[in-house]
């Protein structure tokens, strides 16, 4: 009981921020760092859904949209959109990078196999998922510890709820922030991802 009216507290709080739409902005005429506040890289060494090791910065090229994902939310319908996306702009290089996460309301109890499973049949998720991590709090994984505290200012700050999205350019700056409310497929989105791709 006390962790559900901790999660009700918790969402209230969050509610009015869950629209979101952070960007730090590339000025493309002066070929400007996206990232210059803070310099960051994303090319932490994570596991994937099987537990190998993946180092992100093979990734370096393609633009990532990063989301920490959930079986049981309200926002899990999310992964459709996040494939549409993924297929709609994989071959002008985009990767959809899923990280499941336990941390919001206890929404990702299964096992690796088991959210495999789910986003296979349930979404025919096509894009690389991830093992499990922790995006805030004791035992916050690094990859998550640079993106809410080490990022540019407009982008910095805790996780508030499964189904937040981090755009990746392609040198590995973290450029833009989504809010859980607000669709991969939205046009704030979009339109983000067709200023960091290859025109078609």
């Amino acid at each position: 009981m006390r962790k559900w009216l901790a999660n009700l507290v918790s969402l209230a709080c969050a509610a009015c921020t869950w629209n979101q739409a952070k960007v730090v902005r590339v000025d493309n005429a002066s070929g400007a760092n996206p990232a210059k506040e803070a310099q960051v890289l994303i090319d932490h060494t994570v596991k994937d859904i099987h537990g190998k090791d993946v180092s992100l910065a093979t990734y370096r090229g393609k633009v990532l949209l990063l989301v920490n994902t959930a079986s049981e939310c309200g926002f899990t319908p999310q992964y459709k959109d996040l494939e549409e996306v993924y297929q709609r702009y994989k071959d002008r290089g985009l990767v959809v990078l899923g990280f499941p996460c336990n941390d919001f309301g206890g929404q990702e109890p299964g096992s690796s196999e088991q959210i495999e499973s789910f986003c296979s049949l349930k979404f025919h998720v096509d894009f690389p998922m991830f093992d499990k991590v922790v995006a805030k709090g004791e035992g916050q994984a690094p990859l998550y510890k640079t993106l809410t505290e080490q990022t540019p200012e407009a982008l910095r700050g805790p996780i508030k709820w499964n189904f937040t999205k981090f755009l990746i350019d392609a040198q590995g700056h973290p450029v833009a922030r989504f809010e859980p409310m607000v669709k991969p497929t939205d046009d704030r989105v979009t339109a983000e991802i067709e200023r960091l791709l290859p025109r078609p």
